[in-house]
């Protein structure tokens, strides 16, 4: 059982899966760093100030302590129940923000796997004979039918 084991991890696919989820991993690291940390910080200032991961709704103020809370940290210390749609839209954005760069890479890997284009046929069916004629034929070696539509060599 152990050498089934290790011959099904050892498997390339799977290989290249371990090593996906942990460049995915600290890939999703630098993106929310990205979005917390250089681009909501000049939207914060254009929306005057406001600082979107301490955006939240209070829906019942805690017991420990009585609102105004600061923050959706000290609310939910107090034992509150908020709302917090600042983080949402952080995650939203960072989501944004990987799937936009996963298509890219996609795209990328597409365009270097491409199939070449096929080449341009230097031949075509004889249309009394149907077997291969040159397209600079203007007799089938066939059957000796004139072929009207010959290119010029």
């Amino acid at each position: 059982m152990w050498n089934d084991f290790k011959a099904f991890v050892m498997r390339g696919n799977v290989m290249d899966l371990a090593v996906g989820v942990i460049i995915g991993a600290a890939f999703g690291a630098i993106v929310k760093s990205l979005v917390d940390d250089i681009i909501m910080p000049p939207i914060g200032l254009m929306t005057g100030g406001l600082d979107f991961s301490n955006q939240f709704v209070l829906l019942k103020a805690g017991a420990k302590a009585p609102p105004p809370y600061a923050t959706p940290a000290a609310a939910h210390d107090a034992g509150a129940v908020t709302l917090n749609y600042g983080a949402f839209l952080n995650n939203v954005l960072t989501f944004l923000i990987v799937a936009l760069a996963i298509f890219m890479i996609v795209r990328l890997v597409n365009r270097l796997y491409q199939q070449p284009a096929p080449p341009t046929p230097d031949s075509k069916p004889c249309p009394y004979c149907t077997m291969t004629v040159s397209l600079q034929a203007s007799r089938c070696p066939h059957c000796t039918s004139e072929l009207t539509k010959a290119l010029p060599a």
